[in-house]
């Protein structure tokens, strides 16, 4: 795709799932791939898999101070951040008035405060410099909602509004940011959710039914469009919201 190659792209989330997938492939376009992630030996695998073009740092995203050590040590080990992809999220299915405040604020810092810590961090950087790309995963159920996740639905809900809001007040800075909304997913979180719950494989197999497609996503189902949103050819798209869910939900 144009413009990938040489660029610098700051992700978090790269040790598994969507994010590593999303890792590999950004290295093969030709990206310098920072991986921030509290995973620190999946994030070593990740990057081994990006032919050289790989660089991680222990980071808790819920930890402002920890993000802001890890961007200026990839900044000052490998350049100014080009891109910026948020995939990183955490999840537990129980039904909300099960659920405690401990229970909220893990959920919400991890995919909500994370995230707002990790732009506050770069964005400016980016205004600077009169450039920057930036795509967040959330999901859909941020969109629609979904049983089961109450909390992590409303985070993903903020996500897609905070991009939306952030993508007018920069679109003037040369700055674009757009969301992509995954459907159910084989993820590392996709399985731990499931086991969590007593009825994790009848609900793992009613997702898959649910989708016109009938069958989840897969980890490598998404790093295209990543890609594409982070490239030249979408230079004139900003603020957009994309499902990518086998047809799950449609608008």
């Amino acid at each position: 795709m144009k413009g990938l190659s040489g660029r610098r792209v700051l992700l978090t989330g790269g040790a598994s799932g969507i994010g590593r997938a999303t890792a590999v492939r950004l290295a093969a376009e030709g990206c310098h791939v920072g991986i921030l992630d509290i995973d620190e030996a999946g994030a070593a695998q990740t990057v081994a898999r990006c032919d050289g073009r790989g660089w991680s740092a222990r980071t808790d995203i819920t930890d402002r101070a920890q993000v802001e050590a890890a961007v200026g040590r990839f900044e000052q080990e490998v350049g100014p951040v080009d891109f910026l992809a948020n995939i990183a999220g955490w999840d537990v299915m129980r039904n909300f008035l099960d659920t405690d405040t401990a229970l909220w604020d893990r959920i919400i810092g991890i995919n909500l405060y994370g995230p707002l810590h990790v732009h506050h961090v770069v964005l400016p950087g980016m205004v600077r410099r009169g450039f920057g790309r930036v795509v967040n995963v959330a999901s859909d159920a941020g969109r629609v909602g979904s049983s089961g996740e109450a909390v992590y639905s409303a985070c993903k809900g903020g996500i897609i509004a905070f991009t939306k809001t952030m993508a007018r007040e920069l679109a003037r800075k040369g700055i674009s940011l757009n969301v992509i909304c995954p459907g159910p997913t084989d993820t590392p979180l996709f399985e731990s959710v499931k086991s969590a719950s007593p009825d994790g494989a009848k609900i793992g197999d009613a997702m898959a039914r649910a989708v016109p497609m009938k069958r989840i996503g897969q980890p490598d189902d998404y790093p295209g469009l990543i890609a594409f949103l982070l490239s030249d050819d979408a230079a004139y798209i900003t603020g957009q919201t994309i499902s990518v869910s086998g047809g799950l939900t449609m608008a």
